[in-house]
C-alpha cells in the first residue's frame, strides 16, 4: 500500500475493499441478530410472539445465507477453504495496520500541479 492518501492514484480498487468490508460488516450483524432471535424464542412464554420471532429468525437465516452466497461469489468469503480465507485474512490485516500508521493529518498539503484547481 502506497503511503500518500492523498494521490487520487492510490484509490485504485478501494471501491471494492470497501464493499467487502461492509459486506464482512453486514453478514456479522446479521449473525449477531440470528443468535438474539434464537435466545428471545427460549425466553419468550407467548406462542404469538414466538411464532414471530419464528417467522424473523427464519428471515435471518434466508438473509445470511444470500450475503454469504454473495461473498463467495466475490471472492470475500471462503468457508469452504480455510487456507484462502486465511491469506485473505492476512492481507486485510495488513492493510488495516498500513492504513493505521499512515499520517492522517501531514503537514504539507500543497497538492499543486497534481490536481485541477482555480489560480490563486
Amino acid at each position: 500500500m502506497k503511503m500518500d492518501f492523498l494521490d487520487p492514484a492510490n484509490a485504485e480498487g478501494m471501491l471494492e475493499k470497501t464493499d467487502a468490508a461492509l459486506s464482512l460488516d453486514f453478514l456479522l450483524s446479521i449473525k449477531n441478530g440470528i443468535r438474539n432471535y434464537a435466545f428471545a424464542i427460549t425466553e419468550t412464554a407467548s406462542p404469538e410472539v414466538r411464532d414471530v420471532l419464528c417467522r424473523q429468525l427464519e428471515q435471518a437465516l434466508n438473509l445470511h445465507e444470500e450475503v454469504s452466497e454473495l461473498m463467495m461469489k466475490k471472492g470475500w468469503l471462503y468457508p469452504y477453504d480455510v487456507g484462502k480465507q486465511v491469506e485473505l485474512d492476512l492481507k486485510s490485516a495488513t492493510m488495516a495496520l498500513d492504513i493505521a500508521e499512515m499520517t492522517l493529518f501531514p503537514l504539507d498539503t500543497d497538492r499543486q500541479g497534481m490536481m485541477a484547481t482555480p489560480d490563486k
